[in-house]
């Protein structure tokens, strides 16, 4: 009777071996799955990068058509960080400030910025410079023209196109977009740049300069530094 009773334990113990040994190998090819299921993805995922980076660049020619260059022949400089001295630094309206590049990304400026719903400018109804300043303080990215864009029909045109684009009845960060002139005499652009792109985020001030107008380029410029990273991106 003893026997019996310990044959039976011992069986018991051989099955219940066996059992923890079939959950360990299930385990352990769950787990190889597991990982193989995700190389596989980080491979594909890394595969596609590539035509979904190209895709968006198609996109975003496919969304600005008439509007200047691809971003590709706009002849763009490399991004500047200057200085993002100046916050809520307000001087009396009509004091004229020196500001220390061409042109300013932030800085001291005026009280009152320019209306979110005017987009562009031209030479004979811009705000000052001390102006729109303040409206990058609130997360607006200002693209500033030469003369030479002023005198082109046709990249004018193009410009008025893009700013049009943002125009909104509705506050909207997504559209904090300024096209102004910047008049001669007010200082000069690196050789070969007729534009300027300049945002003022809160880590620093940014500047890109251009030979053609491109919408994709501008389009990627805001979409890089957008109104939600600058000092008072709650402001009009």
């Amino acid at each position: 009777m003893a026997k019996k009773k310990q044959d039976t334990t011992r069986l018991l113990q051989i099955e219940q071996a066996r059992e923890e040994h079939e959950r360990t190998e299930r385990r352990r090819r769950l787990t190889l799955v597991a990982v193989c299921v995700l190389v596989g993805l980080v491979v594909v995922g890394a595969a596609a990068w590539v035509p979904v980076g190209n895709w968006m660049d198609r996109r975003d020619a496919k969304a600005f058509p008439a509007l200047g260059v691809p971003a590709a022949q706009a002849g763009l400089s490399a991004v500047q960080n200057d200085s993002s001295a100046g916050i809520n630094d307000h001087r009396p309206t009509g004091e004229v400030i020196a500001y220390r590049t061409v042109p300013p990304s932030a800085g001291p400026h005026w009280a009152q910025p320019a209306s979110f719903s005017r987009k562009f400018y031209d030479a004979r109804d811009r705000p000052a410079i001390e102006t729109l300043v303040h409206n990058l303080e609130h997360g607006y990215t200002v693209v500033w023209y030469d003369d030479t864009i002023a005198d082109d029909p046709a990249q004018l045109a193009a410009l008025r196109n893009i700013a049009r684009r943002y125009e909104s009845t509705e506050f909207d960060n997504a559209r904090k977009l300024v096209v102004a002139p910047w008049k001669r005499g007010e200082g000069a652009f690196p050789a070969g740049k007729h534009l300027a792109f300049t945002h003022w985020s809160t880590a620093a001030g940014r500047r890109q300069y251009a030979a053609k107008v491109s919408g994709q380029a501008i389009a990627r410029f805001m979409r890089k530094f957008p109104a939600t990273d600058s000092p008072e991106p709650q402001g009009p």
